[in-house]
Parts: C-alpha cells; sequence; structure tokens
C-alpha cells in the first residue's frame, strides 16, 4: 500500500515529505521510497514557532492557534504535491506525521512532568487532504514511562540490521540522535538516544553573522578556525555525558543558548564561531558513540543522515574524530539521507495500522512495549 510519512523537525528548515510503498508489518516489513520533497517552512510559521518554544515570548493563544496554522499548511504542502506527483488522494491508504515539537520535558521538573508537545492539527491535515492521519506517536511511549523519543530507531531495526557489521546510523537534523546496531543484534539490545546538538546551533550563528538559514556544505566552518574557550565552555554542558536513555531539544540547544555564548565570547569572529560550534557538534556525537556503543570486533559503519549530511566540514570533523569508524551518508547505502526520518514515520504509522508496537524501550525507557499514534479518519465531505 502507499502511505505518506511526514517529518517536521527542530532545524525548522521544513517539512520532509517521504511517500512510500509499503508492505508486511514488524520483520517483514518492506518499504520502498517512490517520491521525496522537502516543502520550505514559510519564513512567517517559522518566526511563530520560534516564540512559541520560547520561554520569554510563548503564550497559549499563540500556541492554540499556530497548532491550526501548521495543520493548514501540512495539509496544503501534502496536498501540492500530491497533485505534482498526479496522484489521488484514494490511493493513499495514511498519513503519518511526527508534527512541530514546541517543548520537550523528558524528565520531571520541579512543578512540571514529563511531557511532551507536537503540534500540527491532524484534523487539518485529514480535511483538507481527504486521507487518515496517524499522529501524536510520542505520548503513549511517555505515559508507559518512556521519554518519548527517540522513535525512530524501531524503523532503523527493522531496515539497517546486518549479522555482520556494527552499524551506528546518526541523524543530524536540529539534534543529532544515534542507534547503535552491534551485529546480529536482538531488538533489546538495541541503543539509541539524542547525543546533543545538530544543525540547530550553527544555523542560529549563521542567522545571527550573516542572515543565512545554515551553512552551506560547511563552508563558512572551514574558513575559521576552533577557539578554544568557546569549545571548552562548550564541552561542560552536562548533557553529553549522560548516560542513556536521554532525549533533548531546543531547551537545551537553542537560540538561549547561542545568544548566551554570543554574549560571552564578543571577541570570537564570526567564522571562527560558526566553526567552533560545528566542530563542537562533530564532538559531541563522537564522544556518546565512543561511550555507549560497544563494538563486538566487527568492522564500524557510522552511517549519517539528516541535513548535517550535507555539511561538509562537519562531516570531516566526525570522521577525524572517529579515525577508527568508517563515516559515510545514506546515499554510500543507495538511500536518501533527508528522507531518512520520514520513511521512518511511515513505517511507525503502519505498525499503527496493524496494532503492533512501535517504540523501542531500550531507547525511550518505556516500562512496556505500546502502540503509538492517535488516528484521525479519513474525511468523507458531503457525506450526510
Amino acid at each position: 500500500m502507499k502511505a505518506i510519512g511526514l517529518m517536521s523537525g527542530t532545524s525548522l528548515d521544513g517539512l520532509d515529505i517521504a511517500l512510500c510503498d509499503i508492505e508486511g508489518t514488524y520483520l517483514s516489513t518492506k518499504v520502498k521510497l517512490l517520491a521525496y520533497e522537502e516543502k520550505k517552512l514559510p519564513q512567517e510559521l517559522k518566526d511563530k514557532i520560534q516564540d512559541a518554544c520560547s520561554i520569554e515570548h510563548s503564550n497559549t493563544p499563540l500556541i492554540c492557534s499556530l497548532n491550526f496554522e501548521i495543520g493548514r499548511w501540512i495539509g496544503d504542502a501534502v496536498s501540492s504535491f500530491l497533485k505534482q506527483k498526479n496522484i489521488a488522494a484514494d490511493e493513499i491508504s495514511y498519513i503519518a506525521s511526527h508534527g512541530q515539537t514546541i517543548f520537550h520535558i523528558p524528565h520531571d521538573q520541579g512543578q512540571y512532568v514529563r511531557s511532551t508537545l507536537q503540534i500540527g492539527e491532524p484534523a487539518e491535515i485529514a480535511f483538507r487532504t481527504g486521507i487518515q492521519v496517524i499522529s501524536n506517536f510520542r505520548t503513549m511511549d511517555m505515559a508507559a514511562g518512556g521519554e518519548g523519543a527517540p522513535l525512530v530507531p524501531y524503523a532503523d531495526y527493522l531496515l539497517y540490521r546486518t549479522n555482520d557489521t556494527d552499524r551506528v546510523l546518526c541523524n543530524i537534523g536540529g539534534i543529532a540522535n544515534i542507534t547503535y546496531l552491534s551485529a546480529g543484534c536482538s531488538e533489546d539490545e538495541v541503543t539509541a538516544f539524542d547525543t546533543g546538538p545538530g544543525n540547530m546551533m550553527i544555523d542560529e550563528a549563521m542567522r545571527h553573522f550573516y542572515q543565512k538559514e545554515y551553512d552551506e556544505n560547511g563552508l563558512t566552518a572551514s574558513t575559521g578556525k576552533i577557539d578554544a574557550q568557546l569549545m571548552a565552555e562548550l564541552q561542560k554542558e552536562p548533557y553529553i555525558h549522560l548516560i542513556p536513555p536521554k532525549s533533548t531539544g531546543r531547551e537545551l540547544f537553542g537560540r538561549q543558548r547561542v545568544y548566551e555564548l554570543l554574549q560571552k565570547f564578543k571577541n570570537v569572529s564570526a567564522e571562527d564561531f560558526v566553526c567552533t560550534l560545528t566542530a563542537y557538534t562533530a564532538w559531541s556525537i563522537s564522544e556518546n558513540v565512543k561511550l555507549y556503543t560497544k563494538s563486538r570486533g566487527f568492522k564500524e559503519e557510522v552511517i549519517i543522515s539528516g541535513g548535517g549530511a550535507f555539511n561538509q566540514y562537519l562531516m570531516k570533523c566526525i570522521s577525524q574524530y572517529l579515525p577508527e569508524s568508517t563515516v559515510c551518508t545514506q546515499e554510500d547505502l543507495g538511500y536518501q539521507s533527508a528522507a531518512k526520518e520520514a520513511v521512518a514515520f511511515a513505517i511507525l504509522g503502519n505498525e499503527t495500522l496493524h496494532g503492533h508496537y512501535a517504540d523501542m524501550i531500550s531507547a525511550t525507557g518505556a516500562e512496556q512495549k505500546m502502540i503509538l499514534g492517535n488516528i484521525t479518519p479519513r474525511p468523507w465531505r458531503n457525506q450526510f
């Protein structure tokens, strides 16, 4: 059957749309990427999301409205995608939407309980596309005692496990995360977690210094040098060395943190600032790979996906920090880096429809395996 997976990540660069053909479920799952497109996020929505994520600027009317605004935009984006591909809505079995993360509290914090919020109203998506929507994947895992993230490792286990190679799948979006699949591992042996910043801090620095959304190909970072004092300050962040399971987001590595660093290190040049943040991102990934993946003597592959896979300076730094590993991209394996997480959510949606669990409890820390997601039925217009 045909399905669409959607991913709108913390990098706020846009919406990943993956049209997939899926057969089977769990270990018999077979998925083929039929088409992929990234829809750029309008600046107005991006600004509102930034405000909604900010303690200083967020408010309930903003989040209430933004939930529907994003849902409408996603619904229109998918409809436009299908029209371009000349595909009718009734050919699509479901849309699996991760939603836009506004805030994530993986552990109780004082008066605040463990919780997470992804917005992008599924009713709007369903109504505008005429397709049933599966959404809100994180919440059931959290209800079962997990952190609600990362969820992609379930799909990683189904698609990438081999019997003769240790693999570390590293997705570098706004936040970076890894899935460690030791050769021939069982499901309970999978290790997966957020390592820390991905493109998020780099992108904020690029906006501040150059009014650009990202460092294309890592060209700006490649012209600078690592500032030792700034790097030392960054490496003090306790999260990097927390023992998994762990997850994080804009709360630790977002705009506010970057602006604090900009104030403290005013004498660091723009190119050195970007260079240091890029090297720090690579270091934080490599530190977690070294600390929390246990090779069994097989050759280890570190496979990079997400927007960070296209940052050549970042890739170079990761290779330097992990000299004993083979560092490559999804393209080297015949896949598509940018589409990886959207495809993963198409797989998660398939498990939901089949009544099968889809959380990797070794990664999220949940007390038991759970069926994830809420289903918004296909709307039959003018049916009454």
